[in-house]
C-alpha cells in the first residue's frame, strides 16, 4: 500500500480524535471560569458546587486532550517529513509561540487553579483559571494561524523551492486565520453548552425517578430533597436546572456566531479554494442554485451524472457574493483553469517514489465535501434546536419523567462534535490534492503550494507507517476507553462526585472544602488531587 494513503488516515484518525477534545476543553473551560466568578461575586454555593463538578469534567477532558496532542507534533516529523521541511520557516514561529507562551502559560495556572483551593486568596485563585483558560485560547489561535496559512498562505517569498516569512503581520492576521479563530471559538462554546444541557437532563431526571422532585397540580416543581442519597438536596436541583438553561442558553447563542463565522469562511473559500466549495455544493456546471440534495455519482471526476434534486435558486450566489445573480464556477470548468497553472501531471522526480508524473486529480472527494459540509450545519442546527426546546420544556423548573427524552438529552450531546469533526474534516479534506493550497490572490506570486502527494517522508516504507497507525489507534482507543469510564464515574456520581464531602457526615472529612475529603469513596478517587 502507498505510504502516502496510511499516513493520510494516520494523521486523519489523530487529528480529528484529538480535536473532540479541543472545542471541550476550551468551551468548558470558559464557562468554568464564568460559574468560579459568579460564585465569587454572589457567594451562593449552588454555583460553587457547578465550579467544582463542571470543573472536574473539565480537567479529565484536558489531560486526554494533552496526551492525544503531544503526537500531533511528532508526526511531522515521522511520516511528513519534506512537508515539514517546506512550511518550517514559516510554521515554526506560530508553534513555538503555541508551544512556549501559551501551553506552559496553560499548564502552569491550571496547576496552581487546581491545587489553590483554600491556600491561594479567592481572586488570585480564579485568576489563575482566568489565564489558564486564555492560554487555551491563545493555543488554538496559533495552531490556527499554521493551519489557516496552509489554506491561505500570505507573508511569504519563494526562496531556492521554499517559502521563507517576510511579513509576520500578514501571517499572524491572515484574514483565514481570523475568522477560522471566529467559528473555532463558537464551536467550541456550542459544544460546552451541549455538554452542560445534556448532563444536567440526566441529573434532574434521576431526582424525578427517584422521587425527589415532583411536579405540582400547575405542572410546576415541588423541589424536595433526600436524606437517605448524598449531596440530593435543594441546592443540587438549583446547581443542575441553573446549569441545563445555562447551557441552552449558550448553545443557541454560540450556533449564532457559528453561522455567522461560518458564513464568512464560506466567502473566503469562494474566493480562495473555489473547487472546495465547488465540490461542497456539488457543482459541476456553473450556476447560481445552492443543492439541498444532490444524487447520483459525487465520486466521479467529472460528476457528469450528478443532478441536483432540491435546490434553492440564488442562494449559491448570496453565500459567496452576497448578491443572486453571479454565477459560480462549478466543476467542470475548475478543472481545465487548475490543470493550466499548477500542470496536469505530478512531476517527474525521484523523491516522490512511484507517484512521479502520475496525473493530478484536482477534485476532492466529492462525497466526503458534499455530505461534510452538510453535517457540520445539520449537526449544528439540530443542537440548537434542541436546546431551544429544551428551553421550553424546563420552563417550569425540572424536565419531564419520560426516559427516552433523557436518552435522547445524552445522544444530543455529540451533535456539537460531530458539527466540529465535519467541519474539520471538510476542511482539510477539501483543500486535497494539496496540503498547503495555491493563493492567486498574493499579488501575483502563485507559486506557493505543496502537493500531498510530495509532503510524504521518502524514506518511510508503507509496513513503518502500517505500525505506527496501528499502534497509535490501539493507544487512542485505550485512552477513549480510560476518557468514558472516568467522565460516565463522575457524571453518574453527580456534585459528591466533585465534593465528598458534602456526603460525609459531620464527624467525617477533614473539614477543608474538598481538599482532601476522607471517606472510602475519596480513598479510590483517582482525581481526589483535584480539589
Amino acid at each position: 500500500m502507498d505510504p502516502l494513503d496510511i499516513a493520510r488516515w494516520q494523521f486523519g484518525i489523530v487529528t480529528v480524535y484529538h480535536f473532540l477534545m479541543v472545542p471541550l476543553t476550551i468551551g468548558l473551560g470558559t464557562l468554568v471560569a464564568i460559574l468560579q466568578t459568579t460564585w465569587l461575586r454572589t457567594g451562593k454555593e449552588e454555583y460553587l458546587r457547578m465550579t467544582k463538578f463542571w470543573g472536574k469534567l473539565f480537567l479529565i477532558n484536558f489531560i486526554m486532550g494533552v496526551a492525544t496532542g503531544i503526537v500531533q507534533e511528532f508526526q511531522f516529523g515521522m511520516a511528513w517529513s519534506e512537508y515539514s521541511r517546506f512550511v518550517g520557516d514559516v510554521f515554526g514561529a506560530p508553534l513555538a509561540m503555541e508551544a512556549l507562551l501559551a501551553f506552559f502559560v496553560e499548564s502552569t495556572f491550571l496547576g496552581l487553579w487546581i491545587f489553590g483551593w483554600k491556600k491561594l486568596p479567592p481572586r488570585i485563585h480564579l485568576a489563575c483559571l482566568w489565564i489558564a483558560v486564555a492560554g487555551s485560547i491563545v493555543s488554538a489561535y496559533f495552531i490556527l494561524v499554521a493551519n489557516s496559512w496552509m489554506q491561505h498562505p500570505v507573508g511569504v517569498e519563494m526562496l531556492e523551492g521554499r517559502p521563507v516569512m517576510v511579513d509576520a503581520w500578514a501571517v499572524f492576521t491572515n484574514n483565514t486565520a481570523l475568522v477560522a479563530f471566529f467559528h473555532t471559538i463558537t464551536g467550541a462554546l456550542a459544544v460546552a453548552g451541549g455538554f452542560l444541557l445534556g448532563i444536567s437532563w440526566y441529573q434532574l431526571w434521576r431526582r424525578r425517578k427517584d422521587g425527589i422532585d415532583t411536579v405540582g397540580a400547575n405542572g410546576r416543581v415541588v423541589v424536595g430533597s433526600s436524606d437517605s442519597i448524598p449531596g440530593r438536596d435543594k441546592r443540587d436541583h438549583a446547581m443542575w436546572i441553573k446549569s441545563l438553561r445555562i447551557g441552552a442558553v449558550v448553545a443557541m447563542i454560540a450556533f449564532a456566531g457559528s453561522a455567522i463565522s461560518g458564513d464568512l469562511s464560506g466567502k473566503l473559500m469562494f474566493e480562495q479554494q473555489p473547487m472546495k466549495m465547488a465540490a461542497a455544493e456539488a457543482a459541476c456546471h456553473d450556476g447560481t442554485s445552492f443543492s439541498i440534495l444532490s444524487i447520483g455519482d459525487v465520486g466521479s471526476r467529472d460528476c457528469s451524472d450528478v443532478v441536483a434534486v432540491m435546490e434553492v435558486p440564488g442562494l449559491l450566489s448570496f453565500l459567496a457574493h452576497n448578491d443572486f445573480t453571479t454565477e459560480i464556477k462549478g466543476v467542470n470548468t475548475l478543472v481545465p483553469e487548475y490543470q493550466a497553472k499548477y500542470g496536469t501531471h505530478l512531476p517527474d522526480d525521484p523523491m516522490l517514489g512511484e507517484r512521479a508524473g502520475t496525473e493530478i486529480n484536482y477534485v476532492p472527494i466529492m462525497a466526503v465535501t458534499y455530505w461534510g459540509f452538510r453535517m457540520m450545519i445539520g449537526f449544528g442546527g439540530l443542537a440548537a434546536m434542541a436546546a431551544g426546546v429544551a428551553l421550553f420544556l424546563t420552563r417550569k423548573g425540572t424536565v419531564p419523567a419520560s426516559k427516552g427524552l433523557m436518552r435522547l438529552a445524552l445522544v444530543g450531546i455529540m451533535a456539537p462534535f460531530g458539527a466540529n469533526a465535519a467541519g474539520w474534516i471538510f476542511t482539510e479534506m477539501g483543500r486535497q490534492p494539496f496540503v498547503v493550497a495555491p493563493n492567486p490572490a498574493m499579488s501575483g506570486i502563485d507559486q506557493v503550494f505543496m502537493f500531498t502527494a510530495a509532503a510524504v517522508s521518502p524514506g518511510v516504507s508503507g509496513g513503518e507507517v502500517i505500525f505506527s497507525l496501528v499502534a497509535l489507534t490501539t493507544v487512542y482507543a485505550v485512552l477513549l476507553v480510560v476518557e468514558v469510564v472516568l467522565l460516565t464515574k463522575y457524571i453518574r456520581g453527580g456534585v459528591v462526585s466533585a465534593m465528598p464531602e458534602l456526603g460525609h457526615g459531620p464527624d467525617k472529612g477533614d473539614g477543608d472544602g474538598g481538599t482532601h475529603p476522607g471517606g472510602p469513596e475519596a480513598d479510590d478517587d483517582v482525581l481526589a488531587f483535584a480539589y
